[in-house]
């Protein structure tokens, strides 16, 4: 196992369940930035009044929550290693980007979302629907079967050994990028209410091209008003980072929605009904 996933499976190891809601420094006034935590959680405090919802060690959220990132300041760079030019970054996770033009916006998403189920001992539900409605699962990649491609059509053949190993699992996520995206990932989707937002849900619109950014972080104050932060990939492939908040700095990196409004990001505005969730 690589050591990015002996990172997350440690954090996971940490008891943190229950559903009620944990104290946070920056409700005493504490500011939102840290520029010394090494993970989403302890990087950024939620703005003045809010806490962080306690979640169960195991959840999707936990895992999201417990990303590690890079040292602050460190900036974006695209698979090819150049650095991207325009500062919409709160933050660098830290994880690999490869070294080809694949892993974009909702291939981010499929990525994170693929990796907590593996490491969480759910490998069997590592299924990702292709654009044209194949599925691809990971269950049957890591047993031999590769998939072969002709216009529309998708024929799954046995042609090499089983493995679940880093770099087979790696290659089954690369083929994903390349026949999956927006579109198919908007369509596996379930609707989801912005009052209910949960870490893990994800703002998308399908489309070529379309966007994706997932939601990393909630936090809720006492009359029930939640903030959540957000982390993208985006054209051409580079790192997933934090966006920064266009529109209030005050507590950037977080956002603040209501139902019926436009959530307006640095590199894209999602329509009204856009959240989804897995």
């Amino acid at each position: 196992m690589n050591p990015f996933l002996h990172i997350i499976l440690l954090f996971f190891l940490l008891s943190c369940t229950g559903n009620s809601v944990q104290q946070d420094h920056n409700a005493s006034g504490t500011d939102i930035l840290n520029e010394d935590g090494k993970i989403v959680a302890s990087r950024f405090n939620p703005p003045e009044t809010y806490k962080r919802i306690q979640l169960d060690s195991n959840s999707f959220g936990y895992y999201l929550r417990h990303l590690p990132l890079k040292p602050h300041g460190d900036r974006v760079h695209y698979y090819d290693g150049r650095t991207k030019v325009n500062s919409v970054a709160a933050a660098v996770i830290d994880i690999g980007v490869g070294d080809k033009d694949l892993q974009q916006c909702a291939d981010a998403v499929i990525r994170l979302r693929a990796e907590y189920l593996r490491i969480s001992g759910r490998e069997d539900e590592i299924v990702f629907n292709f654009t044209n409605g194949t599925p691809a699962s990971w269950e049957s990649w890591k047993n031999g079967y590769r998939c072969f491609v002709s216009g529309y059509e998708v024929e799954w053949n046995k042609t090499a050994e089983y493995s679940d190993s880093d770099n087979t699992f790696s290659a089954y996520l690369e083929t994903v990028f390349i026949y999956a995206g927006s579109i198919s990932l908007e369509n596996e989707l379930m609707p989801a209410g912005v009052d209910d937002i949960q870490a893990g849900n994800v703002f998308i619109q399908g489309g070529s091209p379309g966007h994706a950014v997932i939601v990393v972080d909630v936090a809720i104050n006492s009359s029930g008003e939640k903030v959540f932060m957000l982390a993208q990939s985006y054209m051409p492939a580079q790192d997933i980072h934090i966006l920064i908040n266009p529109n209030n700095n005050d507590i950037s990196p977080w956002y603040q929605l209501n139902a019926n409004e436009k959530l307006f990001t640095p590199e894209w505005v999602f329509e009204v009904g856009r959240l989804k969730r897995f």
